[in-house]
């Protein structure tokens, strides 16, 4: 073999080698997981055998031990929740497609220690992101995850929340689709996931996020928020976002010699998921504003590599379709986005269990808010 032939053969290797680093290094390998339409439509009509489980023996176990479902419901209880269930029944919405965001309680060891770690996942966060550009119309569209539902997989009563698992129907996403469809005639194109992991993980990706408060509070040692407004990490945004049991300070902060806090507080009243879903989309387009902040798409493009391991995105929702759905953002006023909950009001099951039914149905709902055509 001459010695141009050897060159040339050098210089082809080290093409295909730079081109696996450059893949390996600078293309996110983000986690995907298959997001059938069909399947969604077929669960949503009652199909219960369209797909196999992708997931693990043991991880099927942890989403079945760890799902609330009212099986211990009287015939005639059943029969009275059908009836308080009927704002539920399906009307397809025409012309409204979603992007759906889940925030699952799925959390590991490194998740915030306060918040404690727990086996499996449901749905702590359901948000539909319609965006209509043509018609500049955009919404955040929250689905409070105590909403009673009858699950059209396994025809059981139970949270919507509790929809998002593995079984004969479908994965995960697939249910969660199907029972938001059944909800509000909504279809979901795309959906991306994230754990509490990755909740702080995004948020310490941009340095933090402010949070602006009227009144000083906090909820035990997980965190401590002053009236006005703070820059406060992951791991804070979190904690006040899905806390409970927020306390407000009564007077003025006092700490004795030993630093320790000898204030009044006081519980906040009001509080309850409603307040959690007004504060995940407080968040929510608190992050969607630091969009504007990058100066090209490129740069975009590298913050969300930094966040690969942090989001499960459907196999449909390329990397370059999410990246341009969030720089063509920049273009919007964000403050214009109207941020919505879906109505319900609190109903008490027989054995004291507290849910959410919806007030009003969909149609009715998008109507009044002239959401889609």
């Amino acid at each position: 073999m001459n010695n141009v032939n050897k060159r040339y053969i050098f210089l082809f290797s080290s093409l295909i080698f730079f081109a696996g680093l450059v893949y390996f290094l600078f293309i996110p390998s983000f986690e995907t997981q298959e997001f059938d339409k069909n399947i969604v439509q077929e669960i949503a009509d009652g199909v219960t055998t369209t797909t196999l489980l992708n997931s693990t023996n043991s991880e099927q176990n942890d989403q079945i031990e760890n799902t609330e479902i009212f099986e211990n419901i009287t015939e005639e209880e059943l029969s009275e929740i059908e009836q308080l269930l009927i704002n539920n029944s399906l009307n397809t919405k025409s012309g409204i497609e979603a992007y759906l965001l889940i925030g699952s309680d799925e959390r590991n060891e490194n998740s915030s220690a306060s918040r404690g770690f727990v086996e499996g996942s449901r749905s702590d966060v359901i948000l539909l992101g319609i965006v209509n550009l043509e018609k500049n119309q955009n919404f955040l569209i929250s689905i409070p995850r105590d909403t009673l539902i009858i699950n059209s997989c396994t025809k059981k009563i139970e949270r919507i929340n509790a929809s998002f698992q593995n079984n004969e129907c479908g994965n995960k996403a697939e249910n969660l689709a199907a029972a938001i469809y059944n909800l509000t005639g909504v279809e979901v194109v795309n959906f991306a996931s994230f754990n509490f992991e990755g909740f702080e993980k995004i948020i310490d990706g941009f340095s933090g996020v402010e949070i602006c408060v009227d009144k000083t509070q906090r909820e035990g040692y997980s965190f401590e928020l002053q009236k006005g407004c703070q820059i406060v990490s992951g791991s804070t945004a979190l904690n006040w976002v899905v806390s409970r049991h927020t306390e407000v300070l009564v007077g003025e902060k006092i700490v004795d010699s030993n630093g320790e806090d000898i204030s009044t507080w006081e519980l906040m009243p009001g509080v309850s998921d409603l307040t959690r879903v007004q504060r995940q989309q407080y968040v929510t387009t608190q992050l969607l504003k630091e969009v504007k902040n990058f100066q090209s798409i490129n740069e975009l493009f590298k913050f969300i590599q930094a966040l690969e391991d942090t989001f499960v995105i459907d196999e449909t929702l390329s990397l370059n379709k999410a990246v341009n759905l969030l720089w063509d953002l920049r273009n919007i006023d964000i403050n214009s986005i109207k941020k919505l909950t879906l109505p319900t009001k609190p109903y008490v099951l027989d054995d004291g269990r507290q849910v959410l039914i919806l007030s009003k149905g969909f149609d009715e709902f998008a109507k009044e808010y002239s959401i889609g055509d």
